[in-house]
């Protein structure tokens, strides 16, 4: 009777136990499905699942309602809590939010944020589909790298603070500061992995302390220590594992999920193959285990993290220090036109916007009428147009009359070359040469150590097997192959941009190194606009010429800028109804009487008296005569040709008539097909047509008339004389001055192929000789951990020195 009496007893704890798990009870069997900690405290359930926190089980909510649950199949418990004890009442002031966001127009709003708690492929996911939660959010793009989102939204829709909020409901809340956030956080990613390589390195000093009887043979003596110092390892080995190698697990189980092989799959493979081995060694206490080689091996890769780490970050400074796009800025000064450079500009500065032009840093507009292209930022062509006193970001593009407007911020140089290398203005991506090899070969040496191993395996030599397997994936790791190609063509980018020569990026140093033609714009390209002879063929009052200085002053094209130079008046009409039509000339109501420049093509009536080529001229419905402009030949402009008809199928496109062809059959061979009265459509069609025949066009134009046949190209150079010209769909911009140099340019480009594939011959070499002695057993772990990051600087250092010797080869130091 008392054991039935007990029997229930039992029962009915039981069943009331199951009932406060059902309800709310505390638990330490069970974690959170949304950030994966123990479930601690109260345990809240919804949809037949555990959270931690009512912040965890909200952000749930928040996602299946929005039937975005798929966040959680890109990787086990990968969600941040919420914390809810944030105010974000200050994003409602507005002088607060003007600083914050990148750019804002009538509809639309950018605003970039750093967010710490982004680190895998779900946090990739989930942020670019915020437009599920919240329809106002049109767009969202994330810089993994950076930790930084940038987020496109509707302000009429919705507020910059519920955007913040819509981020920290689900678990990433950004870190707001009115500071350069991206410097700012990426001292504090450096100080985290600082933080790993003293750990490690801690570890690792005790671990090879614990194994000194091992290496001097004193096991015998200190048997009774034995025992104790292999779990004195073990627990040493376990923080490096699951803290300083963590992200290499993060990594690899990521690319394994999106069915992808990448660096970090053989490393944290063999970290922990290595951990798993010195657990069984001090359970089973057969051996001191390899602790001293996984603590070394983690020290060591996370050395070579850091030094990577530190030559990018030189990389990119020195870029964004030097490369400024557009080069220079007109300014006006006392009324007088001074051409600045970009880093010069001051808050206050005026700056004189022609048609054409893009605005480098954020600007009020205080005269003129602007029309702003910005789809250089936000993607959407329709023009906008501005009002006196209204901002005007970074980026736009005036379409129209010229304009003044006043600097309220400093250029953000970043900023500009960030947007000028967007991946959405390239049509084609293509994979890197390095990446796909580097992928064949981490399956090669997957199959050698297997291969290695179960060689060994079949002698009932274990030590041997474990030893072969952990030195063959240790010293063939690829990631010395991954290293040549960025770390030698960022050296090349640093060398051209001390010539005037900025090249987009990396990438892009390959194209030129694969051209095999060169297409010639004339105007602005083959001739310089600083000492062109001018003379007009009519007569000119000074009223008259008042009208036409006022016109010209608003373009940007080198002939209006020549024939400005010969113009003394310094007087200026205002302007209306101004338009600019690329490669015909242009036209506006100026003081009230239409004035026309240009081409023929673009005069309202047919010329039959004067046939002379150059920039006709039309006030009212009078024609008043032509502006001949005799250009002036880039220095050396036959040398330099005849230099690149040696190695490249040369070809001229111009939009000028064919007042210059016997100038230029001088300079050309004969055989040159030189082209004249070309529109940029026919430019563009021509460059189509050689590139359908197999060519790998290289084109060079003053990025006004040609934008299209630039982007067309498969190397497109802009060149500019210190004007304001920028066109983001070309490849590089080329300071005019520096022509000469170009032969020399792509022979570095050809030089700079040459150093990848020699260090992948010395990457190959080195690893073929580290198999050889690996596949034996003979190469203990340690050693192939200490050579692997030595390897990795042998490359870097490698990369660096070539590319300054071929540097100081081509005469370009």
């Amino acid at each position: 009777m008392a054991k039935t009496a007990h029997n229930l007893s039992v029962q009915y704890n039981s069943i009331k136990l199951t009932v406060m798990r059902d309800e709310k009870s505390t638990l330490t069997d069970l974690v959170c499905y949304h950030c994966g900690e123990a479930v601690s405290g109260i345990d809240l359930n919804f949809d037949d699942k555990h959270f931690c926190c009512v912040g965890c089980k909200s952000v749930y909510q928040i996602l299946a309602e929005n039937k975005m649950c798929n966040y959680y199949a890109y990787n086990d418990t990968p969600g941040q809590r919420l914390n809810e004890s944030k105010h974000y009442e200050y994003l409602d002031e507005e002088s607060i939010i003007t600083q914050l966001i990148d750019y804002k127009d009538r509809n639309y709003t950018i605003v970039t944020f750093y967010i710490p708690a982004i680190h895998c492929s779900s946090c990739i996911w989930l942020l670019e589909h915020l437009y599920k939660i919240n329809p106002a959010i049109y767009s969202s793009r994330i810089d993994f790298l950076k930790k930084e989102v940038t987020i496109s939204y509707k302000h009429q829709e919705v507020s910059l603070r519920k955007v913040v909020e819509v981020l920290a409901n689900i678990g990433y809340e950004p870190a707001i500061s009115l500071q350069d956030v991206v410097k700012e956080k990426s001292s504090s990613v450096n100080k985290a992995l600082i933080l790993k390589i003293a750990i490690a390195g801690f570890c690792m000093g005790n671990v090879m302390l614990f194994s000194f009887p091992e290496y001097f043979g004193l096991s015998g003596i200190e048997q009774q220590f034995q025992y104790l110092f292999a779990w004195l390892n073990l627990a040493f080995s376990i923080p490096v594992t699951f803290y300083c190698g963590k992200e290499y697990f993060v990594s690899a189980i990521t690319s394994l999920k999106h069915k992808h092989i990448n660096l970090d799959t053989p490393l944290a493979i063999i970290i922990a193959v290595l951990f798993i081995r010195t657990a069984l060694s001090a359970l089973l206490n057969d051996g001191p285990g390899f602790a001293d080689t996984l603590t070394g091996l983690v020290f060591l890769l996370l050395m070579g993290k850091w030094v990577k780490q530190r030559t990018y970050h030189h990389i990119s400074f020195d870029r964004d220090y030097r490369s400024y796009f557009p080069i220079a800025i007109t300014t006006l000064k006392e009324g007088k036109e001074k051409p600045v450079a970009i880093n010069e500009l001051k808050v206050g500065d005026r700056l004189w916007i022609r048609n054409g032009e893009l605005v480098p840093a954020d600007a009020i507009l205080m005269k003129g009428d602007a029309w702003m292209n910005m789809s250089f930022v936000t993607g959407e062509t329709e023009p906008q147009q501005k009002v006196l006193g209204e901002i005007i970001y970074a980026g736009g593009k005036q379409l129209g009359e010229a304009i003044e407007v006043e600097v309220v911020k400093l250029p953000s140089q970043s900023y500009l070359t960030g947007l000028w290398n967007k991946e959405h203005y390239q049509d084609n991506l293509k994979q890197n040469f390095n990446d796909s090899v580097a992928k064949y070969f981490s399956v090669a040496v997957f199959i050698i150590a297997f291969a290695a191993a179960g060689y060994w395996f079949f002698q009932a030599d274990t030590n041997k097997a474990w030893a072969a397997f952990t030195a063959v994936i240790i010293v063939a790791c690829p990631c010395v192959l991954a290293l040549s190609t960025p770390f030698t063509l960022s050296a090349i980018l640093s060398v051209f941009d001390q010539k005037g020569f900025y090249v987009k990026n990396t990438d892009a140093v390959e194209q030129l190194a694969h051209c095999n033609a060169i297409v010639f714009d004339k105007t602005g390209t083959l001739t310089s606009s600083e000492n062109a002879k001018i003379y007009f063929t009519g007569v000119l009052n000074q009223e008259e010429e008042m009208l036409v200085v006022s016109l010209l002053h608003h373009s940007s094209h080198p002939l209006s800028r020549q024939i400005l130079k010969s113009l003394t008046t310094g007087k200026f009409y205002p302007i209306s109804k101004y338009k600019e039509i690329a490669g015909k000339g242009i036209r506006g109501v100026v003081n009230n009487r239409m004035v026309y420049a240009g081409s023929e093509r673009i005069l309202p009536f047919h010329i039959t008296t004067n046939k002379q080529s150059g920039v006709h001229l039309v006030i009212d419905s009078t024609y008043k005569g032509c502006f001949v402009v005799e250009q002036e030949w880039r220095k050396d402009l036959q040398h330099l040709v005849s230099k690149l008809e040696k190695r490249f199928s040369l070809k001229v496109l111009s939009g000028d008539t064919n007042k210059d062809e016997k100038a230029l059959r001088t300079i050309f061979e004969p055989t040159t097909d030189i082209r004249f009265e070309q529109s940029p459509r026919q430019k563009l069609e021509a460059i189509t047509n050689q590139q359908s025949n197999g060519e790998r066009v290289m084109m060079l134009g003053d990025g006004l008339n040609d934008a299209g046949a630039l982007k067309q190209a498969n190397f497109g150079i802009a060149i500019t004389d210190n004007i304001n010209n920028f066109t983001p769909g070309c490849d590089a911009i080329l300071k005019g001055s520096s022509l000469n140099y170009l032969p020399k340019f792509y022979q570095l480009s050809k030089d700079g192929l040459k150093i990848i594939k020699i260090s992948f011959a010395i990457a190959i070499a080195y690893n073929c000789i580290g198999l050889y002695y690996a596949v034996q057993g003979t190469l203990y772990p340690l050693v192939a951990a200490v050579l692997m990051p030595i390897s990795t600087i042998t490359i870097i250092s490698f990369t660096t020195l070539a590319t300054r010797f071929f540097a100081r080869k081509n005469k370009l130091t």
